[in-house]
């Protein structure tokens, strides 16, 4: 048989997994022949295998107990001060461990976060911390699994399979809409902006729900520029979208100061003509002036929970997925005002 042929008819440890109707952890359970899986899953998954002709490659198993001390982080924007913090986070725990961190930006694109995932393997890492890329298939993951290739994601997730570390995005748009209605405004915009993905979703769903638990109109989303440079320009389309709001509460920082550059250029003073909140808390709220208050993410926390994540991971592979989710503090300054 052609080696092309032998490739494509090669069956993984994924295809056992979906002919038994089992994640693909468990069947890895099986195959170590854990105590942790009940006998129906076992006789499920083993006669999947023979169905199959699953055959476990133990020199490959041997092979990748041999470490390289590295770890790959793909993040999609290295210019966002956010991903700064989180690799600091990431770094404090590998080089505790006697790791070194191989850094690479996708660039928020799915076909080169492809290529830089066969890289990483090429290159031998013992295991990757990915931030999704927006659009990024569940398929990725998948082809991890086969590589053997231990993944955590970080801030964004495609899959509940597979270890996660973020925050509670949620939580932390509700203290924001909380904050601003004790402070009497009842008109409150949310600026988003770049791609949509499961942190996307989850403080778009966030400033919804909470605005509706206080009878508050939760449609006044404005969609900002993406390029940084472009924010300060946006910041009559706030303005454009129906009633008009007396505070904004913004999808992260970077949008935070440049629509506090816009406001001002609009002859508004932020903390005493609008309110503004930012998200993620990251050092530059404290150098804009009115201080901004901004919700916390914690990105270093963030960063060690997932490399944490991955040394566990690495420590036991076959062990079922985690999520460590750091609760978020709205840090209270100085760009917000009571209105009457």
């Amino acid at each position: 048989m052609p080696p092309e042929d032998r490739k494509k008819s090669r069956v993984t440890l994924l295809d056992v997994a979906r002919r038994a109707g089992v994640s693909r952890a468990t069947a890895s359970l099986v195959i170590r022949k854990s105590p942790l899986v009940g006998a129906d899953t076992r006789l499920r998954v083993e006669e999947a295998m023979r169905e199959l002709g699953y055959v476990y490659n133990m020199g490959a198993a041997r092979l990748r107990a041999e470490r390289s001390h590295t770890v790959g982080v793909i993040v999609p924007n290295l210019t966002n001060p956010f991903f700064a913090e989180l690799l600091s986070g990431i770094e404090a725990v590998v080089d505790a461990a006697g790791m070194v961190v191989l850094l690479a930006n996708s660039g928020d694109h799915p076909e080169r976060q492809d290529m830089l995932m066969r890289r990483m393997r090429e290159h031998g890492v013992d295991g990757v911390i990915l931030c999704p890329a927006a659009d990024t298939k569940p398929e990725l993951l998948e082809r991890a699994l086969d590589w053997q290739l231990p993944v955590v994601q970080v801030l964004r997730h495609i899959s509940a399979e597979i270890d996660y570390a973020g925050a509670d995005y949620a939580g932390g748009m509700q203290q924001a809409v909380d904050y601003l209605a004790l402070l009497g405004h009842r008109r409150i915009a949310f600026a988003v902006h770049g791609p949509v993905h499961s942190a996307y979703r989850e403080r778009t769903d966030g400033f919804r729900a909470a605005m509706q638990e206080r009878q508050l109109d939760p449609g006044i989303i404005v969609r900002v520029p993406d390029a940084t440079a472009s924010i300060p320009s946006a910041a009559p389309l706030l303005f454009d979208a129906g009633p008009r709001p007396t505070a904004v509460i913004c999808f992260n920082d970077v949008v935070a100061l440049g629509l506090s550059a816009g406001l001002h250029d609009m002859g508004l003073r932020i903390g005493e003509d609008f309110s503004l909140v930012g998200f993620d808390d990251v050092t530059d709220a404290e150098t804009m002036r009115p201080r901004l208050s901004s919700v916390a993410t914690a990105p270093v926390t963030i960063g060690e929970n997932s490399a944490r994540l991955l040394l566990d991971r690495l420590a036991e592979p076959a062990g079922p997925a985690r999520r460590m989710v750091t609760e978020t503090h709205l840090h209270i300054r100085q760009s917000c005002v009571s209105v009457a």
